[in-house]
């Protein structure tokens, strides 16, 4: 992923909230099972 610019990286929405949030570094080896947008997100179910 490097050299894209931040507005090429990849989307999804979240689950519970329905925003849309994009890949992050952290996730780059579990980005096809990240659901959520953030740990509230990821509590509330």
């Amino acid at each position: 992923m490097k050299g894209i610019k931040k507005q090429d990286l990849p989307e999804k929405n979240c689950v519970v909230c329905g925003r849309p949030f994009t890949w992050r570094k952290k996730w780059e080896k579990v980005w096809d099972e990240v659901k959520y947008c953030s740990e509230k997100c990821r509590r509330t179910k």
